[in-house]
């Protein structure tokens, strides 16, 4: 336990001037990456403070992205577990199918404030790839989409709807051919590259000030669901549920919910296989603290403190570290993190399209499953919300695969 004030109230303070999360995060990068990095929080730190910015940030959001969406009340799924409401913050309904557009388009909006003409991205799932490429297409940017090619081959839909909006995927054939090394892959070109380029980084990872800015305008998620709580339901939610790989959806709706100790937050890890090293990615149940894509957080690591081998079924799961804030509420207890199985996210795939009619992405049915198993615990006058990150047309082709169908 981290020797850091634990008052919810003291956790929504980070990162501090050094872009730290208590002990996490920071910036460990080349030499050459530290100005680009530097005029990224400069200009973040402006446009965030400019009316006529987050005006223009808010009507995408408003107009193009189809926002608020909607959270709905899972009847029959509620029924299925006998237990406490299940509530679907529904994301997947958002333009493009995800909760990743809100933060593409932000981060589009401040490469054009910085003069930048070229975007790029890494991408597992395809989810954020999409979201790149549709905000580049929109704001007139050229887009370069980083992807290994064994994520590639599990996600051929949004493969053809990146190349479809004009960006070009750039296919990574190194390691295990997924999402670690698409980032890897990104970071080098952003290194040749970063006078005429901006990385717009997927997920609550990376040197600051990515974390922060990608929770900040991931944050729209917990504010329409905190103040929808209030409408619908008449107070606040007694549990948030969301899947954590880098943990983009997650920190978009638990930051705003972050000082309001009654509400308790479960993040879901990919659990994969099993427990043994290379079957999962739950690297807050299974990693230790250390530095991956330039920050400080928990990595999954081998015996000689190298970035170890992941899996999961779900391409935007499998990752071997996590966000450095996500790190920072593990340890001080403010964020319980569980990790779901393989097995146990497809059965949820499959209750939640039969019981509610919506297709989830694999990495939702993680959080699904789990939220599923805590709410059959819990007496009927509790709430649960699920953060419902994105749908599954991407995952059809391997769910029904991996059911055998």
């Amino acid at each position: 336990m981290s020797t850091l004030d634990t008052q919810p109230s003291a956790l929504d303070r980070f990162p501090d001037a050094q872009g730290r999360f208590g002990s996490f995060g920071g910036v460990f990068v080349p030499e050459t990456l530290h100005h680009a990095l530097e005029q990224t929080a400069e200009a973040y730190a402006a446009a965030r403070e400019d009316k006529d910015f987050l005006a223009a940030f808010e009507a995408l959001l408003k107009h193009y992205v189809g926002r608020e969406t909607p959270l709905y009340l899972a009847r029959r799924l509620t029924e299925r577990c006998g237990g406490a409401q299940l509530w679907l913050k529904r994301e997947d309904l958002a333009h493009t199918g995800a909760h990743k557009i809100n933060n593409a388009l932000g981060q589009g909006l401040l490469t054009q404030r910085m003069g930048k003409r070229r975007v790029i991205a890494e991408t597992g799932a395809g989810q954020h790839g999409v979201a790149t490429a549709t905000a580049a297409a929109v704001l007139g940017l050229e887009c370069h989409v980083f992807m290994g090619t064994e994520d590639i081959r599990r996600q051929q839909p949004n493969v053809k709807r990146m190349k479809l909006l004009g960006a070009e995927v750039v296919p990574v054939e190194s390691g295990s051919c997924t999402l670690k090394d698409a980032t890897n892959a990104a970071m080098r070109d952003w290194m040749e590259s970063s006078d005429t380029t901006h990385y717009i980084i997927g997920s609550v990872v990376g040197p600051h000030p990515f974390p922060m800015i990608v929770r900040d305008f991931q944050s729209v998620i917990g504010r329409e669901c905190r103040r929808q709580c209030l409408d619908q339901i008449g107070r606040l939610p007694d549990h948030v549920v969301a899947c954590v790989g880098g943990g983009s959806n997650a920190a978009g709706i638990f930051y705003p919910f972050i000082a309001d100790g009654s509400v308790q937050l479960l993040g879901v890890e990919a659990g994969g296989r099993s427990g043994a090293m290379g079957d999962h990615a739950a690297p807050l149940n299974f990693g230790a603290p250390g530095v991956l894509h330039g920050s400080l957080s928990y990595v999954m690591q081998d015996g000689d403190g190298q970035t170890a081998p992941v899996h999961s079924i779900s391409a935007g799961l499998d990752y071997p570290g996590v966000g450095p804030e996500h790190a920072c509420w593990h340890d001080v207890g403010r964020v319980r993190y569980e990790s779901c199985s393989d097995d146990a996210a497809l059965e949820a795939f499959t209750a939640i399209t039969e019981a509610e009619g919506i297709i989830p992405a694999l990495e939702s049915a993680h959080a699904v499953a789990n939220a599923m198993t805590l709410a059959a615990k819990l007496p009927q006058d509790q709430t649960v919300v699920i953060n419902l990150s994105g749908r599954g047309d991407k995952d059809l082709d391997e769910a029904l695969r991996l059911l055998g169908r």
